[in-house]
């Protein structure tokens, strides 16, 4: 008995990483213990800004976690000179054979694509209950159900997840298992960070939440965090504070990988006018993740040296600069906007060409664009700040560049527009019905995000509803179309199971309607005057606040025809075929779910991957296939030249 314990404790899993965690915990309360004695201070601190004893333990039990479950045995070995896995075990947590394969370190990229997709809707429906408690609370001025301060803790929570464990890495997961399908890779670059990158994730959603059983509650401060407000706040705070970091970690990893696999692992043939622009989007995100995230890390490094080891970054009685976290802050946050939005444009492109069976209007004008995006993201940061107190001289620089970037983004609206164009639209298809819904909602977005840019409508609107209603326009009717689109459209190739398309058409109805219907509202009450972040607030908003929370209900309830008809689907559904929606590009090509190893043979690539109706033209040649390739009568995008 005693050596099967040992057995089950050695092996990475479930129950060692329990174990791991709790002595990783135990340890770091250890430590400040110890270090606080010799120190010759008290054994607990209890400010608020401190508690050394809940922070430190907060730390090493996650590293705890992450050893225990597995993700550095590998390394681990290697780094001690002890021999790493034997030929026979090197592929032993590759691929799904079983549900349990889900539950554990894989480095399969499909497995970790589906893990990520599951983890972000969980937390998307934690944030989306929260947000349906805010909406209960806001029907009627005064207070019903939560005082002011679980309120604020409660927008704080619902901001933080949906950006850093819902939008940000949902897009991930469709791109992990996708991406390299779609270039003809067997995997990605580094399949053992793929999974460290994965595993990292519900430990920033699970510090998110467990803010809420902190001393003085979840932190409050916005999912902004602005100093000096949050280097003051309680206990909850650092959760925040420790959980970006662990957000921000995984998403450096996984842009870090995706760069590595897009430039180095392409299929013979695939230069990168043949790349679909999926894979342009997530080249173009990973670059801003990788110079931009660093930004947030640190910044909020600096508030928790702020609040734990009394440092004065933030302090302005003691010589610091509060503005300073703000241009930090969003130097990092603006890009942000766009890693929550690049990859729901590549989404869009393969949706709205597949389902209208059109080639992209202006392929390489889109891909440029998407890089123009990136570049121009880095120069608009303060347009955040106009009424932070800021040099004045920097309001109008601001204002032209957030007008210039209008300019990329209003490329791609047209050239959708241009493929949609005498199109075959297949309007029964709820990833299309979708693809459609985010192009109208994401260009109001954009025009009352033009109106933002212009100082004084942002003087007026500033901390008002108005900015809520954009904001949701811009990641709501924006980023989740975008991610329900990619969710409908792959997965029959994720699943091998078609999903229910009446319940998909009702779902996207209910979500539009609801969306619309709560969104829409808040630009007038916002413009009335109505502050953002507010529990309470004047009669005179009290009909339309009760109009808007029940839109609100009714988009909320949509979600849950998604989450039955994704689950009942996925057990149930009928059969899916290697290529239902006769698509070109490689993913499409193997069966459905693709092999383990996705190709016995690399394919090669000899034509653009939206070569709809152009006879005799073709994007790849599967092993086995016919080696001889017709000339197509014309030349179509990406076509060899």
């Amino acid at each position: 008995m005693a050596g099967v314990t040992a057995a089950l404790f050695r092996r990475p899993g479930w129950w060692r990483a329990l174990t791991y965690t709790i002595l990783a915990g135990a340890f770091g309360l250890a430590l400040v213990v110890v270090l606080r004695k010799i120190s010759g201070l008290p054994t607990f601190q209890t400010e608020q800004t401190g508690y050394p004893q809940v922070i430190v333990p907060a730390i090493t039990a996650p590293l705890g976690f992450l050893v225990g479950i597995g993700c550095f045995d590998y390394w681990l070995r290697w780094a001690v000179g002890a021999p790493t896995f034997p030929k026979e075990r090197e592929h032993e947590n590759h691929g799904a054979f079983t549900w349990r394969d889900y539950f554990k370190v894989n480095t399969d990229h499909k497995v970790i694509g589906i893990q990520y997709i599951c983890t972000t809707f969980l937390f998307f429906f934690i944030g989306g209950a929260m947000a349906m408690v805010m909406r209960a609370e806001l029907a009627q001025p005064g207070t019903q159900i939560v005082d002011p301060s679980l309120f604020n803790g409660l927008f704080s929570t619902h901001a933080a997840i949906m950006i850093f464990v819902f939008v940000i890495p949902a897009f991930s997961g469709i791109a992990n298992y996708v991406l390299p399908l779609m270039i003809g890779a067997p995997d990605m670059a580094f399949p053992r960070l793929n999974a460290l990158s994965y595993w990292m994730l519900p430990i920033a959603g699970v510090l998110f939440v467990a803010s809420f059983l902190c001393p003085g509650g979840a932190f409050d401060a916005g999912w902004t965090g602005y100093a000096p407000l949050s280097t003051g706040a309680p206990l909850g705070q650092s959760f925040f504070n420790l959980g970006v970091q662990f957000a921000g970690a995984s998403s450096i990893a996984t842009a870090l990988n995706f760069l590595v696999t897009i430039v180095t692992m392409r299929a013979p043939g695939m230069n990168f006018w043949r790349l679909p622009l999926l894979v342009w989007a997530n080249l173009s995100t990973s670059l801003l993740v990788v110079a931009a995230t660093p930004f947030i890390a640190g910044v909020q490094f600096m508030v928790l040296f702020d609040r734990a080891l009394h440092t004065n970054f933030f302090q302005s009685a003691f010589g610091g600069d509060v503005i300073s976290y703000q241009h930090i802050f969003w130097f990092y946050s603006h890009p942000a906007v766009y890693i929550m939005m690049l990859p729901g444009f590549g989404i869009i492109s393969e949706v709205i060409s597949t389902h209208s069976r059109k080639p992209i209007f202006g392929y390489r004008l889109m891909a440029l664009a998407l890089i123009g995006i990136v570049v121009l993201s880095y120069s608009v940061w303060a347009h955040h700040m106009f009424v932070a107190g800021m040099f004045s001289w920097l309001r109008v620089p601001m204002m032209i560049t957030t007008l210039l970037i209008a300019v990329p983004t209003g490329i791609k609206i047209f050239s959708w527009l241009g493929t949609l164009f005498y199109g075959k639209i297949h309007l029964r298809s709820t990833s299309m019905l979708f693809a459609l819904g985010f192009v109208t909602t994401f260009t109001i977005g954009g025009i009352s995000g033009v109106m933002l840019g212009m100082i004084p409508i942002d003087i007026h609107v500033s901390d008002t509803y108005f900015v809520v209603a954009h904001i949701h326009f811009v990641l709501f009717g924006g980023s989740v179309f975008t991610i329900f689109a990619g969710i409908y459209h792959w997965f029959p190739k994720m699943t091998g199971r078609m999903y229910d398309e009446r319940l998909g058409r009702v779902h996207f109805w209910l979500t539009l309607v609801g969306m619309l219907g709560t969104f829409i509202p808040m630009h007038w009450i916002g413009m009335e005057g109505m502050p953002r972040r507010v529990a309470d607030y004047s009669a005179t908003f009290g009909d339309w606040n009760l109009a808007i929370s029940v839109c609100a209900f009714v988009l909320g309830a949509a979600q849950l025809i998604f989450l039955y008809n994704m689950i009942v689907s996925w057990r149930f559904g009928p059969k899916a075929g290697p290529n239902p929606w006769r698509a070109k590009t490689i993913e499409w090509q193997v069966s459905s779910p693709p092999p383990v190893f996705n190709f016995d043979e690399i394919p090669r690539v000899v034509g653009g991957p939206y070569e709809f109706g152009v006879p005799g033209a073709r994007h790849v040649i599967m092993p086995g296939e016919e080696a001889e390739v017709k000339e197509p009568e014309r030349a179509g995008v990406g076509a060899p030249s």
